[in-house]
């Protein structure tokens, strides 16, 4: 099928999504009046991010339902895993700021990312709760435990902090990742 594709840098400091996006409600009109056979698609970044979020999408029910059952297999708790999952969301803190702070938009890469800092999260909470019983079982009071567990885990937190800065550095796409392109598409002429 003939394809005309258009590709275009844009000003420094802007965003080839937010570009993207802007150039496509502009485009909105034309569309409208394009004749029967021909379209254009979206190009670049937006087409790539499309396919990913595609290609994961089906995986995520799968991949809770995995978490889930490994986590409750470890605490042997419904209501333990509850807490351990409810920590996973806590990821947005340092997501959003992040994104925000670089102006970027959330794409492949900061979903990646935010998986990644949410099992950090689900982990040192795991981490924590074993911490926990073990202090129990060694004759702390619950209160005693949980302090003395919680000092442990800070102390192991430093070692994380650098490991949890460098994810948190690959929520965004480097500069050049992708420029805005559109593709203009017409029906094949009969011979």
């Amino acid at each position: 099928m003939p394809t005309i594709t258009v590709r275009g840098d844009i000003a420094e400091g802007l965003q080839p999504p937010d570009v993207s996006t802007a150039i496509w409600k502009e485009l909105q009109p034309l569309i409208a009046r394009l004749p029967a056979g021909y379209r254009i698609e979206q190009g670049g970044s937006i087409e790539e991010s499309g396919k990913a979020n595609r290609a994961l999408a089906p995986l995520f029910p799968i991949m809770i339902a995995l978490t889930l059952i490994t986590i409750v297999v470890q605490v042997r708790s419904i209501s333990m895993m509850t807490m351990v999952f409810a920590t996973a969301p806590l990821g947005l803190i340092g997501v959003i700021p992040t994104l925000l702070l670089f102006k970027q938009p959330i794409g492949i890469n900061a979903l990646v990312g935010l998986i990644a800092l949410s099992g950090i999260l689900m982990r040192n909470t795991l981490i924590l709760i074993g911490q926990i019983r073990h202090n129990e079982k060694d004759g702390l009071a619950p209160f005693d435990a949980v302090v003395e567990a919680t000092v442990a885990v800070l102390v192991m937190f430093e070692v994380r902090l650098g490991f949890t800065l460098t994810t948190s550095c690959t929520l965004v796409d480097p500069p050049e990742a992708s420029t805005p392109r559109f593709h203009v598409t017409s029906p094949v002429p009969a011979l």
